[in-house]
């Protein structure tokens, strides 16, 4: 989750100067690089067959969707209205856990679910999110897509181990986000597309190797120990941080209402992580 907060700062400053669609897709194929690596140095071998559709669908999610809609969306949004993707993100997962991972939250894990969801959207709203646009539609997008890639994560996580999830994934989805990424680069020029100066690099560098690769290894190995709709909800603390962060970086001021947000965000948290949630026995999360 600390290491996620910082994704929407550093994909801001970013897109500020580099091509969208090559900081949302460009960084997987720098993780995936990283993924081939580690596979060589292990001398891991294919999954099963069985399990490549699954890989698959948290490729599509979590590889390709949340990225690449984010960075689109952040073309046009600051970060703190940026900060509503990651507050609806745990509530959304909740409810894939239920029909991906097979877990069952009690009401009282609902209750304190939908008292975050709420706390966070009050505070988007505070924050002045502004009136939907196009750019909400690509927030919402990137909300479905990745609540999908984590609930079907975590489930397989369970089988397979939390850092082979994401490096299967991220190198199933490489052969489609190569070809994207040059036509992208094309489209719009090269060189134009790549001119950035060190801060947007520096940006860049950061979403490719900690929140695409790294950050991952912590968090899918906390969602198969923890279960997907329990730990999820550690994500609504996420957007308290993620302010926190745009300021530092990107000059955004932090009003009285963040403190307060803070409060009722972590409350839920607290709340949700002293709940009940029934969970699936590992391996019985539902294929695709």
């Amino acid at each position: 989750m600390l290491a996620f907060s910082m994704t929407l700062p550093a994909t801001r400053v970013s897109v500020a100067e580099l091509d969208s669609t090559f900081v949302g897709l460009g960084r997987a194929l720098v993780a995936a690089l990283l993924a081939a690596a580690l596979f060589l140095w292990t001398g891991e071998r294919l999954p099963e067959r069985r399990l490549w559709a699954r890989i698959s669908v948290v490729a599509a999610g979590v590889v390709v969707g949340f990225p690449l809609f984010t960075a689109l969306a952040l073309q046009d949004l600051p970060s703190a209205h940026g900060a509503v993707i990651v507050g609806i993100l745990p509530a959304a997962t909740a409810v894939m856990a239920v029909l991906r991972a097979g877990e069952r939250p009690t009401p009282g894990f609902w209750i304190a679910c939908a008292f975050g969801l709420i706390s966070v959207l009050a505070f988007a709203a505070v924050e002045g999110a502004g009136r939907p646009q196009r750019a909400d539609v690509f927030v919402l997008v990137a909300v479905a897509l990745c609540a999908v890639g984590y609930a079907e994560g975590g489930a397989l996580a369970r089988e397979i181990g939390g850092w082979r999830v994401i490096c299967w994934a991220l190198l199933f989805a490489a052969p489609v986000i190569l070809p994207a990424v040059l036509l992208a680069l094309l489209r719009s020029g090269v060189s134009e597309g790549l001119s950035g100066g060190p801060g947007a690099w520096l940006g860049f560098g950061y979403v490719s190797v900690v929140s695409m690769f790294l950050g991952f290894f912590a968090w899918y190995g906390g969602l198969a120990a923890g279960g997907v709709a329990r730990i999820s909800q550690l994500q609504l603390a996420q957007p308290v941080l993620t302010i926190f962060w745009s300021a530092a970086l990107l000059g955004e001021n932090i009003s009285a209402y963040t403190l307060i947000a803070a409060l009722l965000v972590l409350s839920s948290v607290a709340a949700s992580q002293r709940t009940r949630v029934r969970g699936a026995s590992p391996g019985s999360g539902k294929s695709c």
